[in-house]
This record gives structure tokens, sequence and C-alpha cells, in this order.
């Protein structure tokens, strides 16, 4: 029980030191992409996908709101 406890541990710590040293990467990218002008790319995709999750949602509540006054009578 010790040892698959202190496995554990040390996966734990490793893999918060690898979290830790990835992170200095992704902001690496993202000075290049800033400086690249391509930020405003990736911004404006992910506004265009948040934007259709929203007007998904937004069309799928109306249908349900229909289905459920139907229902009602």
């Amino acid at each position: 029980m010790k040892k698959l406890l202190s496995l554990i541990t040390f996966l734990l710590i490793s893999v918060s030191l690898f979290a830790q040293d990835n992170a200095s990467n992704e902001i690496d990218m993202a000075d290049k992409l800033y400086a690249d002008g391509r930020i405003y790319v990736v911004v404006a995709v992910v506004a265009t996908i948040f934007t259709g999750i929203i007007v998904y949602l937004i069309n799928l509540d109306s249908k349900i709101s229909k289905l459920e006054k139907q229902l009602k009578k």
C-alpha cells in the first residue's frame, strides 16, 4: 500500500512539474502568434465558434419551448 501511495505521489508531482514547464511554451506560442498578427485569426475563429454555439442553444431552447407548449395542450 505504501508503494502504491508513493508511486501516485511521484506521478502527481511529475505531472505538476511538466504542466509548469509546458505553460511557458504556450506563452511563447501566443507571443509568436501575436507578433505575426495571427492571434486575430485565432480570436475570430473562437468567437465564430462561440457565436455558433450560442445561436444553436437559443434555437434549441425555442424548439423545446414549443414542444412543452404542445404537451401541455
